[in-house]
């Protein structure tokens, strides 16, 4: 019993091993990570026009374009993005999240964290490892047609997750850490 629960274990790491290795990891480093967030708000952009106004109203924007999530009793995910104000590059970073529970499959996703005020991304710059929590607004893509300035006046943090692909039911962003990285 105790073997088979290796196995599973190993083979559930070197998928997750696999699906991390096509997200960046060994690659062009910033370059790469960069076409992948210039694509990734042009298609959030085109996609929910709400969601242009919401960055041009926001301190800083941190885009996600691809993350990769897997698991099998234990599970993980991984990815990389940058953090833009006024659409410039300014940071890259890293997301990591490890879960335990009821769970099996694999899917990706992208996301962007909207810092709406200068107060939570000067938060989030300090911070060594900071950690998506309870304080964060989620907007479903649907609502990226109408994210009005209410929204940025209520909510220091508006994360948008879209473009899911694969076979875990739902993605969120909390409990994901959140690491500055040199690509």
């Amino acid at each position: 019993m105790i073997s088979r629960r290796l196995v599973l274990l190993g083979g559930g790491t070197a998928a997750l091993s696999a699906c991390v290795g096509g997200n960046g990891i060994g690659s062009n480093g910033s370059a790469q990570i960069d076409a992948r967030v210039n694509a990734t708000r042009d298609y959030l952009f085109q996609r929910y026009p709400g969601t242009q106004d919401l960055a041009a109203r926001s301190a800083g924007v941190l885009y996600m374009p691809l993350v990769t999530e897997a698991g099998f009793g234990f599970g993980g995910s991984y990815g990389r993005g940058a953090l833009r104000i006024r659409d410039v590059t300014v940071d890259y970073y890293s997301s990591t999240k490890a879960s335990f529970g009821l769970q099996i499959g694999a899917q990706q996703y992208a996301h962007a964290l909207f810092f709406t005020t200068d107060a939570a991304l000067a938060e989030f710059r300090r911070s060594p490892g900071w950690a998506a929590g309870a304080d964060i607004r989620y907007a479903t893509p649907e609502m990226g047609q109408s994210l009005g300035k209410e929204t940025t006046e209520l909510d220091p943090v508006v994360a948008l997750v879209f473009g899911q692909q694969g076979l875990i039911a739902g993605a969120s962003v909390a409990g994901v850490k959140y690491t500055r990285i040199i690509p």
